[in-house]
């Protein structure tokens, strides 16, 4: 499973959950001529038709020219997508490894995209919390922090079991603030899912 450093994300949700890697691996064109050179593609544990997927970009101006682009509309209309999701675009701002394998991945993930009051406060409060992370059988932790709001982050979490991805969220930790502020207002709820794909995206010959 691999994260970059610069990363567009949404969640969003398909009629169907038959062929979700070959609806998404389609029409990806586009997005490889704009600078998105991987893409990533989780499903929900609990529905299979809810989709969390990133994009990992070259640079900033990659982002910025996605944005700006109607491929990534189009794209999401290719896919089925009925709904257009709101995009979390950011740079990463911490990675850390809990396991002795860096190499070795479950492809469980718990994701939040959340505002918070202070990033260096949370990014404190993570890394003084982390016993208590590996306790409830977290792996990893990547931060993201948001172009466009400082304050609005994405976190994902990879976990060593559906059963502990679960409990966390049932659960979460006083630690894991950012859990709470997922699914208020404008920001998708809790994302719980499975690796579906790694795809890279190349140009066409």
């Amino acid at each position: 499973m691999t994260q970059h450093s610069r990363i567009l994300a949404s969640d969003f949700s398909l009629p169907s959950d038959e062929g979700i890697v070959d609806v998404l691996s389609s029409n990806n064109d586009s997005l490889a001529k704009l600078g998105a050179h991987h893409m990533v593609v989780y499903s929900g544990l609990d529905d299979p038709r809810r989709v969390f997927a990133t994009l990992g970009l070259h640079d900033r101006g990659s982002i910025d020219k996605l944005l700006r682009n109607p491929a990534v509309m189009d794209w999401f209309d290719a896919a089925g997508v009925e709904e257009i999701p709101p995009l979390f675009a950011g740079e990463v701002v911490e990675k850390i490894d809990l396991v002795d394998e860096p190499a070795d991945h479950t492809g469980i993930i718990v994701a939040a995209i959340a505002p918070i009051d202070n990033v260096d406060v949370l990014l404190a409060k993570v890394r003084g919390s982390l016993r208590r992370f590996i306790a409830a059988g977290v792996r990893r932790v990547w931060i993201y922090r948001a172009f466009d709001d400082r304050n609005e982050v994405m976190i994902l979490q990879e976990l060593d079991t559906e059963e502990h991805a679960t409990a966390w969220v049932e659960q979460p930790d006083a630690a894991a603030e950012w859990m709470s502020g997922a699914g208020v207002g404008v920001y998708p709820p809790l994302f719980v899912g499975k690796l579906q794909r790694v795809l890279e995206l190349q140009l066409q010959a």
